[in-house]
């Protein structure tokens, strides 16, 4: 077994979207957004980029994992949150 950090398929459409959530605000969209990667990139062997980036995000939007997955929850249980454009499938791989 190699030490050596994978690639994630989807790294470079994540990237883009760590850069939007940086400088974003705490939108619904955009906490969705952060909880989709947080769960994606959580035990990921590489990456460590953006599960550096994920982690400073939270530190700004002053939010602990367990706060971000319950708004999360609220958020999606009120309605699809991905309407319209190219998130019209949602994306949990």
């Amino acid at each position: 077994m190699s030490n050596q950090d994978q690639t994630h398929p989807q790294y470079k459409s994540d990237r883009a979207t760590v850069e939007s959530l940086i400088q974003g605000q705490q939108t619904e969209y955009n906490l969705a957004e952060l909880a989709r990667l947080k769960i994606r990139y959580r035990g990921f062997p590489g990456a460590r980029d953006i599960q550096k980036d994920l982690e400073k995000i939270m530190q700004n939007w002053q939010l602990t994992e367990e706060n971000l997955f319950e708004k999360t929850r609220e958020i999606h249980a009120k309605g699809k949150v991905y309407t319209g454009g190219k998130e019209e499938q949602e994306d949990w791989l």
